[in-house]
């Protein structure tokens, strides 16, 4: 297979999210920009997934980095992510995620590695159900999940109808902003919910997710939610939504765990 016809299909990959997840798409599209360095194929690249400041941070990088060395940055990171998730988790907690996040599933089948005993609740993750991708993960890992229908995550998060009270919260981020992150469509309602019972929320998620950029919400195609919906009837598809940092305990990132604030003044220097 040529170059331009990998870079094509990893860029279609990319677009059907066939490719999930901040870290995965950054690094597929850095393997891309490699196949043909220039500015077309990042302008290309950079078209595909308008919520994804790790990708442009990694493309702008490639410019004038080298290939391995920017690659090396994603294990180092995960690492560092994963011995701060281990000094949270508890013994018997019932952790609760949303969607699919590399750095959440890979910082607790870690955690599950080392001994610790807990238990997962997630959402299945309408429309393209990426926590499904979340529980093939952990349970193939040993670890005990829970999946919840998305309109049942009060009964997830909250003691009710034979559930355990989540005991912590982890999410991932798409997008790390001064005011808070961009994550999973959900993922505020979850921020509001773990608020009210008293839950503690984090985001994990490495630290080159941050921008000082104004972001677009990304809108998928309506035919992911109702293919060949009648006539007249409108169908909103948003991708993400914002979470403000007020609802956020702390984030995890390869610089250890901080309040958003904390994190918000390394990550501008």
């Amino acid at each position: 297979m040529s170059n331009k016809k990998r870079f094509n299909k990893i860029a279609k990959d990319i677009k059907a999210i066939k490719i999930q997840g901040a870290r995965n798409i950054a690094k597929a599209a850095l393997k891309a920009y490699h196949l043909n360095p220039c500015k077309s194929s990042k302008k290309k690249l950079l078209s595909l997934r308008p919520t994804e400041p790790m990708m442009q941070n990694v493309l702008d990088m490639a410019e004038k980095e080298d290939y391995k060395k920017i690659l090396k940055h994603f294990d180092e990171a995960q690492e560092k992510i994963n011995q701060s998730v281990l000094k949270l988790i508890k013994k018997n907690d019932v952790i609760f995620t949303h969607c699919h996040s590399t750095n959440v599933t890979n910082s607790l089948i870690n955690a599950k590695k080392k001994g610790k005993r807990f238990e997962v609740y997630n959402t299945e993750t309408r429309p393209l159900f990426q926590g499904r991708k979340t529980a093939r993960e952990l349970r193939k890992a040993g670890i005990k999940v829970t999946m919840f229908v998305d309109s049942a995550l009060g009964v997830a998060l909250s003691k009710e109808q034979g559930t355990k009270k989540a005991s912590k919260i982890f999410i991932g981020a798409d997008a790390l902003t001064k005011k808070g992150v961009i994550n999973k469509v959900g993922s505020e309602v979850i921020a509001q919910i773990a608020k009210i019972n008293k839950i503690p929320f984090y985001v994990v998620a490495d630290s080159w997710k941050f921008t000082k950029k104004n972001l677009p919400i990304e809108q998928r195609k309506l035919n992911e939610v109702w293919d060949k919906a009648p006539k007249n009837i409108k169908v909103k598809n948003p991708a993400f939504e914002f979470v403000p940092k007020k609802l956020i305990k702390g984030i995890i990132t390869e610089h250890g765990l901080m309040t958003y604030n904390k994190f918000v003044k390394k990550a501008s220097q």
